[in-house]
């Protein structure tokens, strides 16, 4: 699917460009706490022309025919685009908790670390985290690591996604 850089976006935003539009595809799951699982997920990266992105996302666990399960994780929140390849990262998350996260963009490729997790009462408690994502021949791939529930931080969450 053909891309175009929108003419109102703000220039600190030229690293994570690539990003922009809806992604649509699987991914795998494993911890140590949990069984391995499969899931399908929708991205959203939209911008206004301010030193943003709002960031969306959507998960549903699936089975080995790729059948929806039920519904998963769902997250929100907006990456800053802090020029020079400098980023900042809120989320909020339906499970009760927010994040902070710091990183950088460059050549195709964001990677990004936490700087601060609080959570609600009921929420699971999660200490750490790590993403990246990659445009690889044209498709976004990611990984997420994770320290919760006692763990070391470790890998979670790994997809590829296209561009629809």
């Amino acid at each position: 699917m053909a891309f175009e850089i929108p003419e109102n976006l703000h220039p600190d935003c030229g690293p994570i460009a690539w990003m922009l539009g809806t992604w649509r595809g699987n991914g795998h799951g494993d911890y140590p706490t949990i069984e391995k699982f499969q899931f399908g997920q929708e991205l959203i990266f939209q911008q206004d022309g301010r030193p943003f992105f709002h960031y969306m996302a959507r998960a549903w666990v699936i089975d080995d025919e790729g059948n929806k399960v039920r519904d998963a994780a769902q997250e929100t929140g907006f990456i800053r685009a802090r020029g020079e390849g400098r980023l900042e990262m809120v989320l909020a998350h339906n499970t009760g908790m927010s994040e902070i996260w710091y990183g950088r963009a460059e050549g195709g490729k964001v990677e990004l670390h936490t700087a601060g997790v609080g959570f609600t009462e009921s929420a699971k408690e999660v200490t750490a985290g790590h993403r990246m994502y990659g445009n690889v021949e044209g498709d976004l791939l990611y990984a997420f690591d994770m320290a919760a529930a006692e763990q070391e931080l470790q890998p979670h969450l790994w997809a590829r996604l296209q561009r629809v």
